[in-house]
Formats: C-alpha cells, sequence, structure tokens
C-alpha cells in the first residue's frame, strides 16, 4: 500500500504508543495524531522529543468516547489506525479486571464502529489504501510447555483477565473485517523492555529496585520464560505491517530472546553492578515472592512469517538492547522519579485476597 500521510495512534502516551509516535514522527516524518487517556501508565513526558514537531498533534480523550471519535475522524480524517490503546498489566487486571474489560473489549468495538463509519465515506485510492492495525499480545495463546513456538495459527487460550481482554478485543478486529470489510491488520508480540517504560513492569522495576537498594521480587522459582522485543525494534515491525503487510493477516512479533525471569533479573543486576557499583552485590535483593495466580509458563514466537514476507527481523539482541535500557534509566532520572513520587511506588500488585501478605 501507499505509506500513509496521517495516522490515529491510540495510546500513543504509553509505553509502546510512545515509542511508536517518536519514530513515525522524530524517525519518518509521519503525520500523526496521538489519542491518550492519561490513565495512570500514559505520559505526556514520553512524547518530549516530538511534542514539538508540527507533525505531531495530542488529543485527551478515551477510546470509549463514540462521540469524540467521530468528531476526531471527522476533523483529522487519518489514512490509518494504529491501535494501542489499552489496559496491559497482568496484575492490576487480577486485582481489577472491570477495566480491561470495559477499556480492551467496549473501547476496541467503539474504535472500530467510528473507523468503519470514517472508511465508509472514503472512495478510491483513499478507501483501498485505509488501514486499522490492531497490536495485541501474544498472551492471547495461552501457555507453553519446554518446546514448541507461538505462530499465527496457534488456537486461543487466554488465562488472565488481561489476556481474555485483548483475545475478545482480536476476535472483534477479525469479525469487523470478515462482516464489514474494514481493511485490518493484526501484530500479536512477546514482551516488550526498553525506555519509558511504566515501573509496574518486570525490567524498569528490577532497575529502579536495584538502584535504591530495595528487594528484586521474583515470582515462584523465577523460571517462567518469556520472549523479549526491544520496543524501538517493536515500532518498526508494526510500520512495516501497517504499510506492507496483507488486509486480513495476523503477523507474530518476537525479539528472538528467550529468557527465564530469574535470568532478567540477574543480568540487570550485572550491568547496575558494572554502570553503579554498590557496597553489595545486586544479586543479593533477589526475593522470592508468592507467584502469580495463573502464572504462564513460557511465551515464544514463531517470527518466519513476518521475517519471510515482510523481511523485518529485530536489531537488537537482549544483551544490547537490556545494556541501552539501563543506561537509560540512569539518564533519565527526571521521568521515573515524577511517576515513583505520586503514580506507583513499587508496592506488589496482582495477589488475590487469598494470597495477601501481611
Amino acid at each position: 500500500m501507499t505509506a500513509p500521510h496521517k495516522i490515529l495512534v491510540t495510546g500513543g502516551a504509553g509505553f509502546i504508543g510512545s515509542a511508536v509516535v517518536r519514530h513515525l514522527v522524530g524517525d519518518l516524518g509521519v503525520s500523526v495524531v496521538t489519542l491518550d487517556a492519561l490513565t495512570y501508565a500514559g505520559n505526556l513526558a514520553s512524547l518530549t522529543p516530538v511534542q514539538d514537531s508540527p507533525n505531531h498533534r495530542f488529543v485527551h480523550g478515551d477510546i470509549r468516547n463514540g462521540a469524540l471519535l467521530a468528531d476526531l475522524f471527522a476533523k483529522e480524517r487519518p489514512d490509518a489506525v494504529l491501535h494501542l490503546a489499552a489496559e496491559s498489566h497482568v496484575d492490576r487486571s487480577i486485582d481489577g479486571p472491570a477495566a480491561f474489560i470495559d477499556t480492551n473489549i467496549t473501547g476496541t468495538y467503539t474504535l472500530l464502529e467510528a473507523a468503519r463509519a470514517h472508511w465508509s465515506t472514503l472512495t478510491g485510492e483513499d478507501r483501498a489504501t485505509f488501514r486499522f492495525h490492531h497490536v495485541s499480545t501474544d498472551e492471547v495463546y495461552g501457555s507453553l510447555g519446554a518446546e514448541g513456538l507461538f505462530t499465527e495459527t496457534t488456537p486461543y487460550q487466554p488465562n488472565s483477565p488481561y489476556s481474555a481482554s485483548k483475545a475478545a478485543s482480536d476476535h472483534l478486529v477479525r469479525a469487523w473485517h470478515h462482516t464489514y470489510g474494514l481493511p485490518v491488520v493484526t501484530t500479536n508480540c512477546s514482551n516488550n523492555y526498553g525506555p519509558y517504560h511504566f515501573p509496574e513492569k518486570l525490567i524498569p522495576l528490577v532497575i529502579l529496585n536495584g538502584l535504591a537498594g530495595k528487594p528484586l521480587p521474583v515470582y515462584g522459582d523465577g523460571l517462567n520464560v518469556r520472549d523479549w522485543l526491544f520496543v524501538e525494534d517493536h515500532a518498526k515491525a508494526l510500520w512495516a505491517v501497517l504499510t506492507r503487510g496483507q488486509v486480513g493477516e495476523t503477523y507474530n512479533i518476537g525479539g528472538e530472546a528467550e529468557r527465564t525471569n530469574l535470568d532478567v533479573v540477574g543480568a540487570i543486576c550485572a550491568l547496575l553492578d558494572e554502570m553503579t557499583p554498590a557496597a553489595t552485590p545486586r544479586s543479593a535483593l533477589i526475593t522470592f515472592v508468592t507467584d502469580r495466580p495463573g502464572h504462564d509458563a513460557r511465551y515464544a514466537m514463531d517470527t518466519t512469517k513476518i521475517t519471510t514476507d515482510l523481511g523485518w527481523r529485530p536489531e537488537h539482541d537482549f544483551e544490547s538492547g537490556l545494556r541501552k535500557t539501563v543506561r537509560w534509566y540512569l539518564d533519565n532520572r527526571p521521568w521515573w522519579e515524577d511517576i515513583r513520587s505520586g503514580k506507583y511506588q513499587g508496592q506488589r500488585l496482582g495477589l488475590t485476597e487469598g494470597q495477601r501478605k501481611p
């Protein structure tokens, strides 16, 4: 397809969304309208590098607001939608699933209807090249054993309220394509990491706790495996799918970097000890805590399709990406100190009432 001139990015002040916006506006010169509700994980500071660009406009709004969406589509007339707005933290979904159902399912439905109404007004080349790109997760596929990989045809088996809500949104997107003809593409990605990551997630939490000399929590035995994808590589993959992917298709995006949680924490400890030496090795801070309810054992992605069809591969291996990530947190204290002073202080999330520690 012809590269879009203007893209509506939902959730563009979040972790992955802001990386996408920075890449589109800062690296590619694409015009972007960022829509974000600025809930706890949305942060305008993550858009600072592009905030003054004439190619960027920020709109504070919620994807559940149909009237706002209709007005936005009518005024901006985007060539494409990159839909990243979502409640995304598994632990928070365990504590409060309602917000995940509301945003991830109802919000996606509302956005699909607004996009469909806009698309129906287009004609000719504009109609033919419009795309709705839905960004999802590998967690919809469930849990793997010691062997095997998720492919685009792996049956869905979500195991948390978060992954179930994302699975539902994936099915809505598929249905809007098959029923109404809306030109969609879907991507399912593995665990992202990198700069501007809200510090409730494993890697930034361990970095910041390690800097502060606080315990480094590891769930269960620490042997759960994830495939780690550097967020800037993910942003480039999304562009590849948006501009070259086939309508109606799904593409898995992974970092080719499987690691146990314990391996990840150990690698962060080693980097912190190297970059900011302390009296005691950070590994001494590792603390095994009660496991997350229903914690999936392993995720791993088969990326053959996106590699073969679109020529994308991750540019960072885990070691280089993690080094860049740790260095970014050391060099950008104001960004995360502002968060830790108010929105989130590093407390444990995602324990059911029967597992609450005193």
